[in-house]
């Protein structure tokens, strides 16, 4: 009994360590999220204030910001987890993402690095410079780089510490304070994550699935003659211990990289592989499909954040509506999409301790809260907000043509921007939803060598909702500007038809939703899915199944 206190206490000690590592690693992805919220939440009011941008331009630069803040993580991790390391990749994306912060910050401060104001008169504007536009597109590459050295690896990196130890007011405050208080931010999470630095637990492993995938693939094309047809005594390599014993049917043109054909050749005297581009184990060939399997289901997530990538041209259309709450206090246009974050932190809260608890009590037996069910939800949602939106826009554009403002955009319209309070509802939910079931999805689909990258694909399908984003906005804006006629997508929003544009991205949201219906069957039940149901003995209630 006395030699086991010490070990006892000499684990509590290391999971109180672990807690206070991870703590810090928490505070500083908490504190770039916010540092990223706080600059894009009224970016676009910047960019047509003061650079004088139309708001296609404006919007364009916005997505393919937002884009690359979401593709970065997934090349950091790549990087994390087959060369660099999880520690130094978070390190350098914290110090160049304070670099970026800073230096857009200066852009508010140096006269130069913008166009002159265009005083009383908005239509003999100064266009931005090349220069001008360069330098900003550079200090948001930074901040992209930053967030990609950030996001790579922290959610993985945390997990280390414990399975190794086992608007309006910028308008008023002035855009110096608005861009600042981000660098501040980003300031306090680098000082937070640095300052555990020796407290951290390195992760020694290296992962190398970028090369073994090559090698499955090279494999099985080398093996393509050989296959159950021409064996009759088909033997696969697979390792010892391996969960593994033959590879599975789907996907079996892969199945040829793990048959030996000539043991002697290919293995030495231990068994193990010799010429790994001949002859792979069966673990590899599956942890192949595994990556190969889920790029349909990662698919219908970048169609689906095709409607999380509107937020600039919702700000433009918060701005002409009435933000009143009282007769002196005005809701700042970009300050509503706090109810995106409010509704969306609700959801994740509530939802297993609310909902699911309460369906259960509905159908009279435990529900299952599968992560195939929830990015399901999701999409269903991103169509109802879409649609929701276009309502909203038909009915204030219909009261600003009666009103007779509609050649002047910057007369508010007579319709409360509460309104706008209900997609945002649907959006924050639907995001929610769709966005555990996607993590929850990948990282018990993945190989565990591949964590970092499994915890960045829902960025990845944030930077491809970016990129569709921008496609669809620059081929909507060209088609219908055709003849003389003003753009759906017009900086004049009285001019422009946004709710066509809504309806068009409803549209594509529907069609996303039969496309998901029909890869969620093609998929079959999860590899995992075993694993990852948790029973809840004491409610009855079980979640976390993929299928």
């Amino acid at each position: 009994m006395e030699e086991k206190e010490p070990l006892l206490e000499s684990n509590k000690q290391k999971n109180s360590a672990g807690f206070k590592a991870m703590s810090c690693i928490i505070a500083n992805a908490s504190f770039e999220k916010a540092a990223t919220f706080g600059l894009s939440a009224n970016m676009i009011l910047y960019l047509e204030n003061e650079y004088h941008m139309d708001l296609v331009t404006g919007t364009n630069i916005i997505t393919l910001w937002t884009a690359a803040s979401n593709f970065l993580p997934v090349l950091g991790a790549f990087l994390a987890d087959s060369t660099v390391g999880r520690y130094p990749m978070i390190a350098f994306g914290s110090i160049v993402g304070i670099l970026g912060t800073i230096l857009l910050w200066l852009t508010t401060v140096i006269p130069q690095a913008r166009p002159p104001p265009c005083g009383d008169s908005t239509t003999h504007c100064n266009s931005s410079t090349s220069f001008q536009v360069i330098f900003l597109c550079f200090t948001l590459g930074l901040t992209s780089v930053g967030a990609g050295g950030i996001r790579s690896a922290s959610m993985a990196f945390g997990a280390d510490q414990f399975v190794k130890r086992y608007n309006k007011e910028e308008k008023h405050l002035g855009w110096q304070v608005g861009f600042g208080i981000p660098a501040v931010f980003m300031l306090f999470g680098a000082v937070s994550y640095f300052s555990a630095s020796s407290s951290y637990v390195r992760s020694k492993d290296r992962s190398t699935f970028i090369t073994s995938f090559f090698q499955v693939i090279i494999a099985s094309y080398k093996n393509r003659h050989f296959t159950s047809a021409t064996l009759h005594n088909i033997v696969y390599h697979r390792q010892k211990d391996s969960a593994f014993v033959v590879p599975s049917e789907k996907l079996r043109f892969l199945n040829n990289a793990c048959i030996v054909r000539d043991r002697e050749r290919y293995c030495n005297a231990n068994g193990d592989i010799q010429d790994s581009w001949s002859l792979c184990t069966v673990d590899q060939v599956e942890e192949s499909k595994a990556v190969l399997k889920v790029i349909p289901l990662w698919l219908t997530g970048v169609l689906m954040s095709v409607t999380v990538s509107q937020g600039g041209i919702l700000i433009v259309q918060t701005m002409s509506m009435d933000r009143h709450i009282t007769s002196n206090f005005e809701i700042p246009a970009a300050s509503l999409g706090v109810f995106f974050c409010i509704f969306a932190m609700s959801t994740v809260v509530l939802y297993d301790r609310v909902f699911v608890p309460f369906a259960s009590r509905i159908i009279g037996q435990p529900f299952y809260s599968t992560s195939k069910l929830k990015m399901g939800i999701g999409i269903l949602l991103s169509i109802l907000f879409m649609a929701v939106l276009a309502v909203i826009e038909y009915i204030r554009r219909g009261i600003a043509i009666r009103q007779g403002i509609a050649d002047n955009p910057e007369v508010i319209v007579n319709m409360s921007a509460l309104w706008l309070i209900l997609p945002y509802c649907l959006i924050g939910i639907g995001e929610a939803i769709n966005t555990v079931g996607q993590y929850e999805f990948f990282y018990s689909e993945f190989p565990k060598s591949m964590s970092s990258i499994a915890s960045t694909l829902r960025d990845l399908s944030v930077s491809g909702g970016g990129l569709v984003a921008t496609f669809m906005l620059n081929i909507i804006d060209q088609v219908t500007r055709r003849g003389g006629k003003p753009s759906w997508i017009s900086s004049n929003i009285n001019q422009g038809h946004y709710d066509y544009f809504y309806l068009v991205i409803a549209g594509m949201c529907v069609v996303n939703m039969l496309y998901y219906f029909l890869c969620s069957w093609a998929y079959g039940p999860c590899q995992s899915a075993a694993a990852m149901k948790v029973s809840r003995e004491e409610d009855g209630i079980c979640h976390g199944s993929c299928s």
